[in-house]
């Protein structure tokens, strides 16, 4: 059975992006055979497909580090043909054949099944990115977060997971202030529900000093460096910032001082190596009293056209969510 599949090989000049038939006998051995009917681009999924090796080792490969769609094939008793199912994370679109192509094939407890609610071209909407947002907002507010705490601070904004996290803390009655370098978005981010827009500048402002002024009952920080520790050293006493990104440097400007004299908490966040189990609870939580609209999001792709679109997100012009229909 033949399947058409984003195939990026490794030459002399570097790294060549293509579209190729591929066989169904060129995956490798899992439990779970999967046609995949909608995929999303992620930073993530840039970098392997330019060849990466934090990313991705061993080419010539077909990234795409989230898949949905229905099972073709199962010998896990877990699932049966016509499942509708979401794989997200663990070693899909890294070393393991990904969601640019229309069939996976993946180990049985990479699988959570579709939930009540979602589709997979909506759970594709999501994607790593929304799925990650949903991750921070439940871990921040697990560690005493809620709308009274104060406005919540979300870091590039406009990109896959910042998108969501605004359009999603709205929904949940959160105050929302938004960092972009985009002036050309504010109207989308107030579309979201961000009350607030605060430019690059403004966030990284006095980065030199200690302590800042008190502002945010929440932070989302999808950038890292010395946004990240503006942030920190910005939350309210007892309040929390969760960190998932690292564009702005993998690197902060850190002191104790905020931690001591303010009792505030870094969180990190991971979705690749999470246990299955709290994926599919994050999954049932968007699909049911965290579901929100998303379409003004959505950057329709196709295989066709992906090889640009992964050059735009690349340059940081990439705005919203990428969905790939397979």
């Amino acid at each position: 059975m033949s399947f058409s599949a984003f195939w990026v090989e490794k030459n002399e000049d570097g790294f060549s992006r293509s579209v190729v038939e591929r066989e169904l006998d060129d995956l490798p051995d899992g439990d779970v055979t999967i046609e995949v009917q909608f995929s999303t681009l992620n930073y993530k999924d840039a970098l392997s497909a330019t060849g990466n090796p934090g990313v991705t080792r061993n080419f010539p490969h077909t990234p795409g580090i989230d898949a949905a769609g229905t099972v073709l094939d199962s010998r896990a008793d877990a699932f049966k043909a016509g499942d509708e199912v979401i794989v997200i994370g663990f070693d899909l679109g890294m070393n393991t054949p990904g969601g640019f192509g229309q069939r996976i094939r993946v180990p049985a407890d990479w699988v959570v099944k579709m939930p009540a609610g979602l589709t997979p071209h909506s759970a594709m909407l999501l994607g790593t990115a929304g799925f990650t947002a949903a991750e921070c907002i439940d871990k921040l507010e697990s560690s005493g977060m809620n709308p009274d705490s104060g406005p919540v601070l979300v870091t590039g904004a406009t990109g896959g997971v910042g998108s969501v996290a605004v359009r999603l803390l709205s929904h949940l009655g959160y105050e929302v202030a938004a960092v972009t370098g985009k002036a050309s978005q504010h109207e989308l981010l107030q579309s979201l529900g961000a009350s607030r827009i605060l430019s690059r500048e403004e966030a990284t402002a006095d980065a030199q000093r200690p302590l800042l002024a008190e502002q945010w009952g929440g932070v989302v920080d999808t950038v890292g460096g010395t946004m990240l520790f503006n942030a920190v050293k910005s939350l309210r006493y007892g309040c929390s910032l969760a960190a998932c990104g690292l564009v702005g440097g993998a690197e902060i400007p850190a002191t104790v001082l905020p931690f001591l004299l303010r009792n505030v908490n870094l969180l990190g966040v991971d979705s690749v190596q999470l246990p299955l189990a709290e994926k599919a609870r994050i999954w049932d939580k968007l699909a049911g009293p965290w579901q929100v609209d998303l379409a003004s999001l959505e950057q329709p792709l196709s295989l066709d056209n992906l090889s640009p679109a992964i050059d735009r997100i690349l340059a940081g012009e990439m705005v919203g969510r990428g969905v790939v229909a397979l």
